[in-house]
């Protein structure tokens, strides 16, 4: 069994040192590059680019609304008559006909025009996509400070992790020469069972310390490459410095800051603009619209030949009546102006105010849970700031305590007025406080990201 410890452990230490260093040939990836990966592959940034893409599409089908449209087109006209009867009354006489059969062919190239002079409905809907564009932009501007801040916080969980696999490593280590100097003095009488026993324990802690620290280390690393959009293989070895620079801030500023310079601020205030033009759109649809609309046609060919015959009803007469002929029209021009206005269209406008009302109210609710929480999100944000700040103060002298504790626990240990046990305890200390130490500072540099984001600057 103690055979098995060892061995796991030693697999365990074998992956540390791949995975903190990461592999030779690869760079070193820093907060900076993991942010670039995640702007670039991450799918909230694509969801967000076809949210652009779309509204770009509507302002588009908003445009078809108020611009001109013209086709061009050519048509091809047959029509075949036989055994056609009827009468007709020509000159006071009365013609009995009979077209046995008769074809006629024509060639027709048009050009045709229609456009919305006055749509008021068409007019508003097209500064409502226009807007909602703008707003569609700047939501894509506040997904890519959320993407970097998210990216920033699983890198420094990398980070941390990657650190405390260090540390466990070391505390390993000791654990395992003190168990080896316990077990010696066990066996000249210097220590008790127990105390054998209790260093057997501390090496086998620190044993699982240090696999899970690994597995911890391998779970945020799969967890940096699927946001960021690569395999795992592919991260290589991470930059672990944890420099900290301490910085000031000032709230009425940063708050300032925030009101003028947050995307989903605009974003959600030209949301509540757009709501209003389309509910506009949709209320104009009430009001008439003004219509121009042309046809031309040009270089107009036909053909046409009948054979019939015709009887005179009072002579009883039968006159032949073979036709052949064709024309040609050089050109012949067409144009409408129409006013429409509906009057009832089955309750389908009053359904698209009711909508549009919805979607302005949904809109303004959204804007003013932003606007209303801005302030206490940026105090919040400032607060943990200082909370973590302080942390690392205090883990900072923990860590100077546990050190000097710990070579004043070897001086007695070397003189005789420590135990062996009293030197596994400062060594244990001096692990936890580097472990705060660690997680301290990756703290600040997660809440530093956190502030630029809250502030606009995300990215």
């Amino acid at each position: 069994m103690r055979k098995t410890s060892r061995t796991t452990a030693s697999l365990a230490l074998a992956g540390v040192v791949w995975l903190a260093t990461g592999a030779a040939a690869q760079p070193v990836l820093t907060a900076d590059d993991a942010v670039k990966l995640a702007l670039q592959r991450n799918s909230q940034i694509i969801n967000a680019d076809a949210g652009v893409l779309d509204a770009r599409g509507g302002v588009h089908m908003a445009y078809s609304g108020v611009l001109p449209r013209v086709s061009l087109g050519y048509a091809r006209d047959g029509s075949w008559t036989k055994d056609s009867k009827g009468t007709d009354l020509i000159a006071g006489r009365a013609l009995a006909s009979n077209v046995i059969e008769a074809e006629s062919y024509a060639t027709m190239p048009s050009l045709s025009a229609q456009w919305a002079i006055l749509d008021p409905s068409a007019l508003f809907g097209l500064g409502a996509a226009r807007t909602g564009l703008k707003s569609a932009e700047w939501r894509r501007r506040a997904t890519l400070n959320d993407v970097a801040l998210e990216a920033r916080r699983q890198f420094y969980e990398v980070v941390k992790a990657a650190r405390l696999v260090g540390v466990s490593t070391n505390a390993l280590q000791l654990a395992r020469d003190n168990q080896k100097r316990v077990r010696v003095l066990f066996e000249v009488g210097s220590v008790s069972k127990s105390d054998l026993l209790r260093a057997q324990v501390s090496t086998s802690q620190a044993e699982l310390d240090s696999i899970i620290s690994v597995q911890t280390l391998l779970v945020q690393r799969d967890g940096l490459a699927s946001f960021v959009g690569i395999e795992e293989s592919k991260l290589g070895a991470v930059d672990t410095s944890l420099a900290v620079t301490v910085r000031t801030y000032d709230e009425a500023a940063v708050l300032r800051e925030a009101e003028q310079e947050r995307p989903d601020l605009r974003a959600a205030l030209l949301a509540v603009k757009s709501a209003k033009s389309s509910l506009s759109s949709a209320r104009s649809k009430y009001l008439p619209s003004l219509t121009l609309a042309g046809n031309r046609a040009f270089d107009t060919k036909s053909n046409n030949s009948s054979r019939g015959e015709s009887q005179d009803l009072v002579t009883g007469l039968m006159e032949p009546t073979d036709r052949t002929g064709s024309r040609t029209t050089e050109s012949l021009l067409s144009a409408r102006i129409g006013l429409t206005w509906v009057l009832f269209d089955g309750l389908a406008t009053s359904g698209q105010i009711a909508s549009a009302r919805a979607q302005l109210l949904r809109a303004q609710a959204s804007h003013d849970v932003l606007i209303r929480n801005l302030a206490a999100e940026v105090h919040e944000a400032l607060l943990t700031y200082q909370q973590v700040l302080a942390g690392e103060a205090v883990a900072r002298r923990s860590m100077d305590f546990a050190t000097e504790n710990l070579k004043l626990t070897q001086q007695k240990y070397n003189v005789g007025s420590a135990t062996i046990l009293d030197l596994v305890d400062a060594q244990v200390q001096l692990q936890r406080a580097e472990s705060q130490l660690v997680s301290a500072l990756a703290a600040i540099r997660v809440v530093e990201a956190r502030v630029e984001r809250v502030r606009g600057r995300g990215v």
